[in-house]
């Protein structure tokens, strides 16, 4: 009984934290400070970069992607309390859709033992982000492409490059306690104890 209660559980620990992340990513959301470019500063890098560094590759994208849809059928939890597919497809959309392959690059060094890869994976996870929101940028707006990047991302580096940092150091912190409750799931550290062991 005990047995089959188990994957159960385990389920409901890993749909628990996931939607705990999903409402840290829109609480994140909604601290911003207005800039001329209409891009605001938020912790939404952080709370993304989060995602991946504690979650990993696919928890960390779920995370985003159950983000990106429930702001796209409505729920006001993009920046500024907004929400619907007008916030996807307007001029800022493609950062929020470059927050999947962030929170799945960042998740690339989920469980790393050396404390560089944190920051080895998660420049490269920015550098998509950025790409992704400046092309739709350009897009949308005929902006020159060189432009766009003074306008929408050379002021946000510095502020994302703290934000990357201080998302690496917190989940250093939080990973044994996630351990602690059970994550990630038992199955997939069965699997990986059992490749090690050649079973």
């Amino acid at each position: 009984m005990q047995n089959s209660r188990t994957p159960s559980i385990q389920r409901a620990k890993t749909l628990t934290f996931c939607a705990m992340f999903v409402a840290l990513v829109a609480v994140c959301a909604q601290i911003t400070v207005a800039m001329p470019s209409g891009i605001s500063f938020t912790l939404q890098t952080f709370a993304i970069a989060l995602c991946g560094y504690l979650l990993g590759v696919k928890y960390g994208a779920l995370v985003a992607l159950v983000y990106l849809l429930l702001g796209a059928v409505g729920l006001p939890i993009f920046s500024a309390f907004r929400g619907g597919f007008y916030v996807l497809f307007g001029v800022t959309g493609g950062y929020i859709w470059g927050f999947m392959p962030m929170a799945a690059l960042c998740g690339l060094a989920a469980n790393a033992k050396r404390k560089i890869l944190p920051y080895v994976w998660g420049i490269p996870a920015l550098l998509v982000c950025y790409f992704c929101g400046t092309v739709q940028f350009v897009l949308l707006t005929g902006t020159d492409f060189k432009a766009a990047l003074l306008l929408c991302v050379t002021p946000y580096i510095w502020k994302d490059i703290l934000s990357l940092a201080a998302a690496a150091m917190l989940a250093g912190r939080l990973r044994g306690v996630l351990k602690h409750f059970g994550f990630p799931p038992q199955r997939v550290i069965v699997e990986r104890a059992q490749s090690k062991s050649g079973i």
